[in-house]
């Protein structure tokens, strides 16, 4: 077992005021967070390519630099529990186990796709692995999410439910209201803020009254200040942890602020140039991946494993494309299905 290594922090962020959360890391849970962390950048870049080459279909966000969060909260999750995401949704999906064919195959539009390439990249859903959607609308999930963490704790089923979403959600009522309710009634829900630092193209400290905006605030609502290295693997891993297993067991929700950065633009059609270089450089040099694979290395993990691992994540991108590439759009039986609530496309008077 391995304990959360001391890092130079975050840029910009006090190393002092950071949450240090309690436990160890097992060795084999360290090994499935990097598949998790190679996996998910292999992939994103991937879909950049197919960007490009006009293959993906309408916008999509990626979370090149913030992988680590989504792989933290992955592998503590339970199989019941409930993942609600945003647009920026690709790592998340992919963390709770959802196919990598089924993740390619909605960004293409094909009928392989978890959606049957209907949704796109901003509206991934697999209920099955516990991913109750992806949505566009800022905010929005933090209360189906409350609803969600309402009707476990109704029925008496240990389930958790998390949502994650960016630093511009905390300016917007929906953040407000659900953490208010979720703290009256204890419910089993996680609110994971991924502080990127940017609102799409505006800073949000040009636009908050508090230096964190989640952490800062959580004493509003009787929770703890969780202000935590988003770029730390094993540190998202125990956080999540820690609060997944306080809501399981009746403790109630946790507000999490995840300092972290996005390596390219808002989406992908945002050069990111608004961003200061330096400030880019030494996000760059923070990079998620690079910072745990040479604390793996250091910690005993042999060069050739961790390269099996990258190799196999390189093998799964790839039969992911190819398989995507060979799926066909979806035809008008499928198009017209799941339109209206009695599964038609009729207009019923």
């Amino acid at each position: 077992m391995s304990a959360p290594t001391e890092t130079t922090g975050p840029p910009g962020v006090d190393r002092a005021t950071l949450y240090r959360p309690k436990g160890s890391v097992d060795p084999a849970i360290q090994l499935a967070l990097y598949r998790q962390l190679v996996r998910m950048r292999k992939f994103e870049k991937r879909a950049y390519d197919l960007f490009l080459q006009n293959l993906v279909k309408g916008t999509s966000h990626l979370s090149l630099g913030q992988e680590a969060i989504a792989a933290g909260f992955g592998e503590a999750m339970e199989p019941k529990d409930y993942t609600f995401a945003t647009y920026r949704g690709h790592a998340h999906t992919l963390a709770r186990g959802t196919s990598m064919t089924g993740v390619m195959g909605e960004l293409l539009g094909r009928s392989c796709g978890v959606l049957s390439g209907k949704g796109g990249s901003m509206h991934l859903t697999d209920v099955d692995h516990g991913v109750m959607g992806s949505y566009a609308i800022v905010g929005a999930h933090l209360t189906i999410a409350l609803g969600a963490a309402w009707s476990a704790k109704y029925r008496g089923e240990p389930r958790v439910a998390v949502a994650f979403f960016g630093d511009g959600t905390t300016n917007i009522g929906a953040f407000h209201e659900s953490l208010n309710l979720a703290a009256v009634w204890k419910l089993p829900v996680v609110f994971v803020c991924e502080n990127n630092m940017y609102m799409e193209y505006t800073p949000i400290a040009a636009v908050t009254a508090v230096a964190n905006p989640a952490a800062d605030r959580a004493s509003a609502y009787g929770l703890d200040s969780i202000l935590v290295d988003g770029n730390d693997a094993d540190v998202m891993y125990l956080t999540a942890r820690e609060c997944l297993e306080r809501a399981r067991g009746g403790g109630g929700p946790s507000l999490i602020e995840a300092r972290t950065y996005r390596s390219s633009g808002h989406s992908r059609a945002d050069p990111g140039k608004y961003r200061p270089d330096d400030e880019v450089a030494a996000w760059a040099a923070y990079d998620p991946i690079t910072l745990y694979r040479t604390r793996l290395v250091t910690g005993g993990v042999s060069e050739a494993a961790l390269d099996a691992v990258e190799e196999g994540a390189d093998s799964d991108v790839e039969t992911a494309t190819v398989e995507a590439k060979a799926s066909p759009p979806p035809g008008s039986e499928m198009l017209m299905s799941n339109v209206w609530s009695d599964g038609g496309s009729s207009w019923r008077n």
